[in-house]
């Protein structure tokens, strides 16, 4: 299989770029020799240099890297979502340019922008991507978590992998006494014993490794701060790296391993606020309650309003299990209707305070299901909320999506979707959670909505 050009090994030796900044192959065609031309010696060195095109030279940094990340995913660009726009930087550009027929001019115009950011954003979200903190290690790690579903604890740090483990993400820390950069460099390239090194490369307080282990292909990317080394390696089957090589670039791209690293660093995501409102569906009379998981990011406490703190119990893609153990009854919703339909849907959830007065009165609002999107989108606090459709029968659960990215002409992505009522289910089975039964209908839905409230440090 060829990447823009490229073999596989040259698509994986191009991460290097990502970690250490070495020279990284490119899939550009040959140019002619131009016909020499006389220039001053300080013009000659500004050529070298390759110095950042004056087009993007006023542009926020932040925005140059979201350019550069979005091309990673778009499989134009190799390098590093620096924000350092050189000439490399400018070919991918042009390469993007070229493949959707806009004129090659190096520079995006804000149609072109929009349709660089829309591409990336369908690629990320097809396979689930987002930023999750590994609770091992303390880094952050870009996750496809339509791709690797199944989470658990392994050596010093987390694995995330599809059902078969044709796609694999392990983070790993070091910290014992006497390890350094360079020992656990030499170690990632001996162990496994089936781990065979292609390239790597140890240079300015990160390493890269690149190759194979077994029959998979193999990227690791580790960097050093304050005697303590964080790690990631990526793996996955040659069989179905036609559609992984770009996610596998984007994992080692967004893998931050310290506060203040990796290319979210630069770009985003959009700031959280310290407190945070939503809503939640009681599904248990013994207390279990659910929500919407980007609500409860980086939560260092959950309250459920009126009842007191809550448990986190178990995450799945859009979807967060909490349990509350309080003395007050809690009234559990229907949620075992089959067939329930949508286009015209119900909302019931609790706007966020500031919309109320300071109130947490259950409140309902009608939207239609446009595609995957909500439209109109609901009123903040509303994450969490049980969505109805036209007979009473819960539809499912809203979810609001914060930006993947926070950049200057970056479309937004649709406000609010809904997790079906069968996603739902399934999830409980999987934690052998019984919902409760009982009647359908708007008043049974108020009566089962909780205002959750996220408390962040």
């Amino acid at each position: 299989m060829r990447w823009r050009g490229l073999t596989v090994s040259a698509v994986i030796a191009a991460a290097l770029m990502l970690a250490v900044g070495a020279p990284a192959p490119l899939a550009e065609p040959a140019k002619k020799a131009a016909p020499p031309k006389k220039a001053a010696p300080a013009k000659k060195a500004e050529a070298k240099k390759g110095p950042t095109p004056g087009a993007y030279a006023n542009m926020p940094m932040a925005e140059r890297a979201a350019i550069q990340f979005d091309l990673n995913w778009t499989n134009h660009y190799s390098g590093p979502a620096d924000g350092e726009f050189s000439d490399r930087s400018v070919a991918a550009v042009k390469a993007f340019q070229r493949d959707r027929g806009f004129r090659e001019t190096g520079v995006l115009t804000d149609g072109e922008r929009e349709a660089l950011a829309n591409s990336a954003r369908n690629r990320r979200a097809r396979v689930g991507w987002r930023m999750v903190e590994d609770r091992v290690t303390g880094a952050q790690v870009g996750v496809p978590t339509n791709l690797a579903k199944h989470e658990s604890r392994v050596g010093s740090g987390t694995r995330w992998q599809t059902a078969q483990g044709q796609f694999q993400i392990e983070t790993f820390r070091v910290r014992e006494p006497g390890a350094t950069l360079a020992t656990v460099f030499d170690d990632q390239k001996k162990e496994p014993p089936n781990r065979r090194v292609a390239t790597s490369t140890l240079r300015n307080g990160s390493f890269v490794i690149t190759g194979t282990q077994g029959l998979k292909n193999l990227l690791i990317r580790a960097e050093v701060r304050d005697l303590e080394i964080r790690g990631i390696a990526v793996l996955y089957d040659p069989a179905i790296e036609a559609t992984t090589d770009f996610v596998a670039l984007g994992v080692l791209s967004g893998f931050a391993p310290f506060p203040g690293t990796g290319v979210m660093a630069l770009i985003g995501p959009p700031a959280r606020s310290r407190i945070e409102y939503g809503s939640g569906i009681v599904v248990t009379d013994e207390g279990h309650v659910m929500t919407d998981r980007e609500l409860t990011e980086g939560c260092s406490v959950i309250q459920v309003a009126g009842h007191g703190d809550a448990s986190r119990i178990a995450d799945y893609d859009n979807l967060t299990l909490l349990r509350v153990f309080s003395r007050s009854a809690l009234t559990p919703a229907a949620i075992v209707h089959e067939g329930a339909l949508a286009s015209a849907l119900t909302l019931v959830g609790i706007a966020d305070p500031k919309a109320q007065g300071g109130e947490r009165s259950v409140t309902t609002t009608s939207v239609r299901l446009e595609g995957d999107a909500l439209d109109p989108p609901p009123p903040l606090g509303f994450a969490g909320a049980a969505a109805l459709d036209a007979r009473g029968r819960i539809f499912g659960m809203v979810t609001l999506k914060a930006p993947v990215l926070a950049s200057a002409g970056t479309a937004a992505i649709p406000a609010a979707t809904v997790v079906p009522v069968a996603a739902i289910r399934q999830f409980l089975d999987s934690h052998y959670v019984t919902p409760a039964t009982g009647r359908s209908g708007i008043d049974a839905a108020r009566a089962s909505i909780v205002r959750v409230i996220c408390v962040r440090r």
